[in-house]
């Protein structure tokens, strides 16, 4: 059988879009094989939220070329769509395709040859106005499916919006029947992704007014037989409702875990990055989600060194997290993005600067990590276990997202298991028991 791999890079939505990519060329024949191995096509689903992401691209053609130098290379996602004459200048890739041609991948691989010149498949951005489903089922004991794509916000940082089009959802009812498709799978976790969760409902129908809410979904997902916790991802902090938050507090399936992105805790730097909301609602959002589930986990999204961020507006940021009742940090490095309107903007924070303040924040979420495990010491935990070992030991998560592991044993992945937890282990992860 003809041989395919696939490295993905970026969010749980790429996952979830791989997969769905993945299962097209199960469907036509081909073997996939791990992307370490040698393979006749590779298939590299990229990101483009940080400049690093673009690099890390062709650093992933040359490990595929690596292991075999005459394998067909196709490039997809949000870098093939934003910048695919720079991909085509890479050696070895022989097929980029942009934001709406990835889903008809099979239609664009007529033979195998490797390329002379490098073809381009890419739309105009307008053009990506219809939903394609998607969701991930064999790769972890976790679903991530695809709810939502694109987004109309204009946050004057991001490139999102370039990459994936306006703000789309899928109809409720094919969101219901992919759930049920993924519980009769006997996967017990759902993860929710999208570009902007908490815009779901618009464009449902191809029309720009909501049919459904975020809160609809949820609802009705709740009622699904067999997937015994939903996850929601990333949530803008003005888009989760005190009604979405006190439903998942009453919930027994939907878990005591959000990730809000912040991106500063300035209100000035906020203005300049166009978010549509001011601290005082992320306050009020998180102190409302602790008040209703103390035992909650909260990620927080944040970026340092924005134009315009002074040093007493990134301590104001830092002392604010270090007050705030959250459980960890996603740290990202400003980096000028072509097309958006900070990069046009003045007063520019050095490189060295950007990189001490991510240290700083990265260093703080450590210790708020360290600070909300530390909690649970001696406490008994429901862990679902995935496939994961590392040195004899398999790996799981709480509802409320703590990484535990025990000694490994194959019957327990995918299972759900009471344990008791004994400490963190020099990886961060907290270790336990089998609870008898």
């Amino acid at each position: 059988m003809t041989k395919v791999a696939f490295h993905t890079l970026g969010c749980k939505l790429n996952f979830a879009e791989t997969s769905t990519i993945a299962q097209q060329f199960s469907n036509g024949g081909y073997q996939r094989v791990p992307f370490d191995n040698a393979a006749d096509v590779y298939v590299i689903n990229t990101c483009s939220v940080t400049e690093n992401a673009d690099k890390e691209c062709k650093k992933i053609v040359q490990q595929a070329l690596k292991q075999a130098p005459d394998a067909f290379v196709c490039i997809v996602g949000c870098y093939a769509q934003l910048k695919p004459d720079e991909i085509a200048k890479i050696q070895g890739v022989d097929l980029v395709l942009g934001a709406t041609e990835k889903f008809r991948i099979m239609d664009y691989i007529s033979d195998l040859n490797k390329k002379h010149f490098t073809e381009i498949h890419s739309c105009e951005i307008e053009e990506a106005n219809v939903f394609t489903p998607a969701f991930s089922i064999g790769d972890r004991t976790r679903a991530f499916l695809k709810v939502q794509d694109g987004c109309d916000y204009s946050c004057t940082y991001c490139t999102i919006p370039l990459a994936r089009g306006i703000s789309r959802s899928d109809s409720l009812n094919n969101v219901v029947e992919n759930a049920a498709f993924i519980a009769k799978k006997g996967i017990k976790e759902i993860v929710l992704t999208g570009v902007n969760i908490g815009d779901y409902g618009k464009g449902e129908f191809g029309n720009k007014k909501h049919e459904h809410t975020f809160l609809d979904l949820v609802k009705e997902l709740d009622k699904i037989d067999g997937i015994e916790r939903f996850r929601i991802s990333s949530i803008e902090p003005n888009l989760l409702k005190n009604e979405t938050i006190e439903f998942v507090a009453a919930s027994k399936k939907f878990v005591p875990h959000f990730h809000i992105p912040l991106q500063s805790g300035s209100n000035k730097i906020l203005k300049l990055m166009k978010r549509r909301y001011m601290r005082e609602l992320y306050t009020e959002r998180v102190n409302t989600v602790k008040q209703l589930m103390p035992d909650c986990c909260i990620g927080v999204d944040v970026i340092t060194g924005f134009p315009g961020e002074t040093e007493e507006d990134f301590m104001e940021t830092y002392d604010y997290l270090n007050a705030l009742d959250i459980s960890y940090l996603h740290v990202f490095t400003y980096s000028e993005r072509v097309n958006t309107e900070a990069a046009a903007y003045g007063n520019i924070v050095s490189i060295a600067e950007r990189k001490r303040r991510t240290k700083m924040l990265r260093i703080l979420s450590s210790k708020k990590k360290t600070s909300f495990y530390n909690k649970y010491k001696n406490t008994t935990h429901e862990v679902l276990f995935e496939s994961e070992e590392k040195n004899g030991r398999i790996y799981g998560y709480s509802r409320n997202y703590l990484r535990v592991s025990v000694p490994y044993q194959q019957s327990l992945i995918n299972q759900k298991q009471w344990v008791i937890i004994n400490k963190m282990d020099a990886d961060g992860n907290l270790t336990a028991d089998l609870s008898v």
